[in-house]
């Protein structure tokens, strides 16, 4: 490992698993830039004073360009289960009525899909993975027992 001037050891990386709220927003920008946009939940559960239960539910805001934009845009869905590496970023902008906003998003780096449903869409099957290896076996039945043939030498 280099060693590096402490000046230099920033880092700016968050991690989420959670659940997607709504359909990923696909917009396209100047230049044929694609971006899509999409809000994760995260639950946080803890024990009050008192020894009930609770439960927070965080929304973050992920934005992802280009061919992860494409990604996403065919295959998240509200609901889907993601694994989201990125970077947090903040956005300022002056609304319309002159009120200066600040958004927190995260820039997306790397997204994992850990559904099943939509990990299986992923890899390009449509099918359940157990309705995938029942036609497989099925397949295998119909064209009856394997013979493989053995060249042994012999001319006939």
């Amino acid at each position: 490992m280099q060693d590096w001037p402490r000046e230099q050891c920033d880092m700016n990386k968050v991690m989420l698993i959670g659940n997607v709220g709504n359909d990923p927003e696909v917009r396209y920008l100047e230049g044929n830039s694609k971006v899509a946009t999409f809000r994760i939940a995260t639950n946080e559960q803890f024990l009050d004073k008192d020894g009930k239960l609770k439960e927070i539910t965080l929304w973050h805001t992920v934005t992802v360009w280009r061919k992860m934009a494409d990604m996403v845009e065919q295959l998240v869905r509200k609901g889907s289960q993601l694994y989201v590496e990125g970077r947090l970023r903040y956005r300022t902008w002056t609304d319309r009525s002159g009120t200066e906003r600040t958004l927190a998003e995260i820039a997306g780096d790397s997204i994992e899909i850990l559904d099943r449903k939509t990990a299986m869409q992923a890899a390009g099957h449509t099918k359940p993975e157990t309705a995938v290896r029942a036609e497989q076996k099925a397949e295998k039945k119909k064209s009856g027992p394997h013979i493989e043939e053995v060249d042994d030498g012999i001319p006939f």
